[in-house]
């Protein structure tokens, strides 16, 4: 058992990778891009070999070992009185579907980056931060206990504020990167405070022990607010601003400003879903905290549904894929609040196949624009680079829940989970729903803008190529897995196991694998639901689909009279709600008025620097009378020493001449 013993290789490589590649720049060595390429895909494909190797080595254990997860503690980092926080790194089944995502499609979207920043300044800069978000990522999900997760957590933070920041001569891209990294701290301060609440209730942040005594505890009722549902409200806060939720989601869209690969890696398949990995990690505490659950539920439907109107008539193809992405990872906390933990984290695994392809594949169309990325400027490109074609129709297909594709059973199980959950179930169906209406729709409308119909461009000067097959390669492989990635569910519709839910039910338990009907025929009945749901899930994505081919291929000219005939709903929407706007007239502005004139004008300038400045005129004018002094006048000396030595008698013998107490004068 070399890595179940030793957790920390799988990290530590792609922390290596990152120390090279930085050093190898900071001290001017100027590697070759090739020498840059080997540490930087060599220390990312190690670490991936490792994490398979420990999941082999863990799934080889008893069950009963299995059942528990399989914790090394290394050192104490930090003691104080009866607090402990170690290096201790845990794995158990939900760390392994963790572990694949972060390693497996992580090493793929590294091998997308080498074509793809070929011929960009900064190549040892940029895999060397990316290196640095896989060791941070690894962290928080090996973590185990929560002070070595909010190591990961803040570490994933400051990697991606570099990576999207990459281009910083750009002032959008810097812009983008402040305000990812200033957005996310207002989630951590929440996170803090709930990890702060748990230390005082149960005297520690280790998994186990925080588990072990929730257990102990009654469950607050609906509409109460005890520890635990303020614990998990704060924690839920934490993941609201890394998972890009309502009302903290604003940074994501902005976020598009770094290089394609920063996008697949850190804004579609890892970094987003630490968030939903938080809160389905924390399942135990959730669930003892029903308020919470219906918050998570409601912010992910609200979400889900808010981005997805917004993703309508959006023109830039990475900003559609960005609300994409905050509309599902929606799905996933509306998945986590229903209690189906397991469908949430089912998402989170094919979202991450799928949506690390689209923005694979958009960047691939990017490249073969020639760095054009409005979809009203493309159009005929299905027979100029067909395997990016192909590859980005596959992910479509996942994304909108077509039958047989990774994105279908992940969202029915999702759907499902919904429309039995109480209270609101219903509501919060309908809503998804409406939202899977809406992915399917203006996914296939960014299908139909950019590869068929004619060309929008001037193809004299646009010379639509191909893409290397250094990018191909990790297209095609995520396109298979987008396609077969979500079968471990698919025997659970003829009636059978769904084994992604039995691979995590030792991690939920009741919450992932619900106990069976008593009845056969409430089971029957059960499964004949599921069915009728699925049917309409299917039916939802086809009337997208529909409604997209219709208004972009068959009567092009309706979409723009229909825009013209609801200009107020269509200009709020490509206006994004005028969220950002309000922010800035509601809390930006009023902050920079008080800093520039309270804090700066009143307290620094007029009062620290008036006091500091004034006390240092007054002494250097008091320096300048006593200068005046002397004079160097002999008679002028004299007269201070006789008045000096008058004052001195007076001094002394002004007590001498007030009269005694009780003598009349």
């Amino acid at each position: 058992m070399l890595i179940l013993n030793h957790l920390w290789i799988i990290p530590l490589l792609p922390l290596l990778g990152a120390a090279i590649n930085g050093l190898s720049g900071l001290f001017g060595a100027k590697w070759p891009n090739k020498a840059v390429t080997a540490v930087a895909i060599g220390s990312t494909g190690l670490s991936f070999l490792a994490a398979l190797e420990c999941v082999r080595e863990f799934l080889n254990l008893p069950a009963a070992q299995q059942a528990l997860p399989w914790v090394k503690q290394y050192f104490t980092w930090i003691a104080a009185g009866t607090f402990r926080a170690g290096f201790d790194l845990q794995i158990d089944h939900l760390t392994i579907v963790m572990l694949l995502v972060v390693t497996g499609v992580g090493w793929l979207i590294h091998i997308y980056a080498t074509g793809y920043m070929s011929h960009e300044g900064g190549y040892y800069r940029f895999f060397s931060y990316l290196n640095l978000f896989m060791f941070f990522m690894l962290i928080l999900v090996m973590a185990a206990n929560y002070v070595l997760l909010f190591v990961g957590w803040e570490g994933v933070g400051l990697a991606s504020y570099l990576l999207i920041g990459f281009y910083f001569l750009k002032k959008s891209a810097s812009d983008a990167g402040k305000k990812a990294f200033i957005v996310n701290r207002i989630g951590d301060f929440g996170f803090m405070l709930g990890m702060f609440l748990l230390f005082r209730t149960f005297g520690s942040l280790d998994f186990v022990t925080v588990f072990d005594k929730t257990r102990e505890l009654p469950a607050d009722a609906l509409g109460q607010f005890g520890i635990l549902t303020i614990s998990c409200l704060l924690l839920f806060m934490g993941a609201t601003g890394k998972s890009a939720q309502l009302p903290l989601y604003v940074w994501l869209p902005d976020a598009m400003e770094g290089p394609t690969p920063v996008s697949a890696l850190i804004h579609a398949a890892t970094m987003v879903t630490a968030g939903v990995y938080v809160v389905a990690r924390s399942h135990i505490l959730f669930t003892h905290a029903p308020t919470a659950m219906l918050v998570v539920a409601s912010v992910g439907a609200a979400t889900a549904f808010f981005a997805a109107t917004i993703g309508l008539v959006q023109t830039d193809i990475k900003k559609i894929l960005a609300y994409s992405t905050v509309s599902q990872l929606g799905y996933m906390f509306l998945a986590c609040g229903v209690g189906a933990f397991s469908a949430g984290i089912f998402h989170l695994m094919t979202h991450a196949f799928f949506k690390a392809l689209l923005f694979l594949a958009a960047g691939s169309v990017i490249h073969a624009m020639g760095g054009e990325q409005e979809v009203t400027r493309m159009g005929g490109l299905s027979g100029k680079i067909r395997w990016t074609y192909f590859t980005m129709l596959m992910g479509t297909l996942a994304i909108a829940g077509a039958p047989g594709f990774a994105g279908f059973f992940s969202k029915d199980a999702i759907l499902f989970s919904a429309f039995q959950h109480a209270p609101g179930g219903r509501i919060l169906y309908a809503v998804g729903l409406a939202s899977a209406l809406m992915t399917a729709f203006y996914m296939f409308r960014l299908i139909f803008l950019t590869f068929h119909g004619k060309p929008r461009f001037d193809e004299h000067h646009v010379h639509v190529h191909e893409s290397p097959k250094s990018m191909l390669g990790p297209l095609v492989v995520l396109a298979l897995l987008s396609i077969i990635g979500g079968w471990m569910a698919a025997p659970s519709f003829w009636g059978g196991t769904d084994h992604f839910t039995a691979f995590l039910a030792p991690v939920f338990g009741a919450e992932a694998a619900p106990e069976a009907a008593t009845a056969a025929v409430s089971e029957a009945a059960e499964h004949s639901l599921e069915l009728t749901l699925a049917g309409v899930a299917v039916a939802t994505a086809f009337l997208g689909f529909f409604l997209a081919f219709w208004l972009y291929l068959r009567r092009p000219g309706v979409a723009d009279q229909i825009a013209k005939s609801a200009k107020g709903a269509y200009t709020t929407l490509l206006n994004k709600y005028y969220v950002d706007e309000l922010y800035a007239a509601v809390i930006i502005r009023p902050l920079v008025w008080i800093s520039d004139n309270v804090l700066w004008r009143a307290v620094d300038a007029s009062g620290i620097d008036g006091a500091v400045n004034g006390a240092a005129a007054g002494t250097t004018a008091l320096g300048d009378r006593l200068r005046r002094a002397h004079s160097g006048n002999t008679r002028s000396y004299a007269v201070w020493v006789v008045i000096g030595a008058l004052l001195i008698l007076a001094v002394i013998f002004w007590p001498m001449l007030k009269p005694a107490a009780g003598m009349v004068p």
